[in-house]
């Protein structure tokens, strides 16, 4: 591991299809601990359909704007400098609940999944990507998801597919 400073516009990054992504620590820096990556989310954007994760536990801090989460049942919203986490195995989904931009920090552990960002970003997003490419995606990062939830996910918290920030 060598020391580093990561400017603000640092970073290998890209749109995810409805939110954005810049790469800032991947697991061969953190000794595959962690990886670290930052979400921009533009206004009202949801961040992902209902899906849940086999292998990461994911944390997300709050730099700007409110975010809103659904975790399980249960459905929180946090502001700046507050933490949400979300244990694997848990169905859970997040968005940007303002109608302003939202920024999160996600820390990831343990690392490895900052490289399906990277293959879904080389797809050109969820949105460009074959429902086929999306499915063989997940199923290599022990990630399900559903993405018929998106519907519902929109109406119920008023939100849209999000455009890059």
């Amino acid at each position: 591991m060598t020391p580093k400073v990561l400017g603000p516009r640092d970073g290998a990054g890209g749109f995810l299809g409805s939110i954005g992504v810049r790469l800032m620590i991947d697991g061969a820096e953190s000794g595959g601990g962690f990886s670290l990556v930052e979400h921009p989310m533009s206004a009202r954007a949801l961040g992902a359909p209902l899906h849940r994760h086999a292998r990461e536990d994911e944390y997300s801090y709050v730099i700007e704007g409110r975010v809103g989460a659904l975790l399980g049942d249960d459905v929180l919203e946090a502001g700046p400098g507050s933490l949400i986490f979300k244990p694997r195995h848990q169905w859970h989904t997040f968005w940007n609940a303002g109608d302003t931009p939202a920024r999160i920090l996600e820390v990831i552990s343990p690392a490895g999944f900052e490289r399906y960002f990277v293959e879904l970003v080389a797809l050109g997003g969820s949105r460009a990507a074959s429902p086929e490419a999306l499915q063989d995606l997940g199923q290599r990062y022990s990630l399900e998801v559903d993405p018929r939830s998106i519907p519902a996910l929109l109406q119920r918290f008023q939100l849209r597919i999000g455009e890059p920030i």
